[in-house]
């Protein structure tokens, strides 16, 4: 089956999926998603680059990840890229306290020059998650194909005591992940709960995002 026409705005993308965004929202992330493909013509920030996939993967995702963000959260997200889901949930839910965490500092440079065009109360840093979390606590990390589950569950191990629980938008593969996870050990000492699942727009599959917790232990 062919792709049916492209969609001639970010809008008409929105419409298509059903998804409602106020209208001095949608302004900023239409601003947003320009800039993203301008960048991306320097520097390979995304895949998505035209609207209808902007609208069903970077939009939907960040969409369905703020639903499960509590009022005025920090936030950090890791491994942010071009920004998603990042400065999308900023610009849709203001009341959180966004960070942003990028290792590669071409990458990093682009974030902080979106944040200020947008004119987002946005941090961004440069340097890898594991670091920045030896001094700052956040209420939920996000991520977004960071790498599988297993290597996530490696990399913030040793760092729980800065972290309420990790927020991961996962494909359709999250069931092997966690399989790998569970034969390595890693998911012994943390609750793992699917706390979202949508579908992925023009596939059969589906998207879901997986939170991650320390269990906690009860004093006899």
């Amino acid at each position: 089956m062919t792709d049916p026409s492209p969609s001639p705005s970010l809008l008409d993308a929105l419409r298509e999926l059903e998804l409602q965004i106020p209208v001095e929202q949608l302004a900023r992330l239409d601003k947003y998603r320009a800039l993203l493909w301008q960048w991306n013509e320097k520097l390979n920030l995304t895949r998505h680059t035209d609207f209808r996939s902007f609208a069903s993967r970077d939009v939907m995702d960040s969409v369905q990840l703020e639903k499960v963000l509590a009022a005025e959260e920090e936030v950090l997200d890791v491994g942010s890229g071009g920004g998603v889901p990042g400065v999308v949930l900023a610009i849709l839910r203001p009341d959180l306290d966004i960070s942003l965490c990028e290792s590669t500092g071409k990458k990093a440079k682009v974030l902080d020059a979106i944040v200020a065009e947008l004119a987002l109360p946005v941090a961004v840093h440069h340097c890898r998650a594991e670091s920045l979390l030896e001094d700052f606590r956040f209420d939920s990390v996000v991520a977004r194909a960071i790498g599988p589950l297993w290597k996530i569950c490696t990399w913030f191990e040793p760092h729980w005591h800065s972290v309420s629980r990790l927020l991961l938008i996962k494909g359709p593969r999250w069931l092997d992940e966690r399989a790998a996870a569970r034969e390595r050990g890693l998911l012994r000492n943390l609750d793992l709960r699917r706390v979202a699942e949508y579908p992925m727009a023009g596939t059969q599959s589906r998207s879901v995002i997986l939170q991650l917790s320390r269990r906690r232990t009860i004093s006899a």
